[in-house]
């Protein structure tokens, strides 16, 4: 099954992302068969360098029946080459950690 997926290239602690087309078999590094697009997530979200694809390329390869990893998805709902993805479900993401800590110790002393 052929996947768009993100490859992690850069260095420690530095990651700079390659959006490619792989068989879902490769290594996530590895053998791909070809690129169309980068993704900096160092950058901040404003900034126009942050992800370059290549439309046609990506229309294409989703035409051929290439599925997008849930990430790369989202990249592309942003920029609007398809149907943004439904949020996933855990609610207590948009809670800030603080929060979530203070729930967690009242449900736990009042047991």
């Amino acid at each position: 099954m052929l996947k768009l997926r993100l490859s992690r290239g850069g260095t420690k602690k530095r990651p700079v992302y390659k959006v490619v087309v792989a068989d879902s078999r490769f290594a996530r590094d590895g053998r791909f068969i070809e690129k169309v697009g980068f993704f900096n997530p160092l950058l901040p979200k404003d900034k126009k360098e942050r992800v370059g694809l290549e439309a046609e390329r990506i229309k294409y390869w989703l035409g051929q029946g290439a599925q997008p990893t849930s990430r790369v998805a989202r990249i592309l709902g942003e920029n609007e080459l398809m149907a943004m993805p439904a949020n996933g479900n855990n609610p207590k993401k948009a809670v800030p950690k603080k929060e979530r800590k203070k729930e967690g110790d009242e449900a736990s002393s009042s047991s």
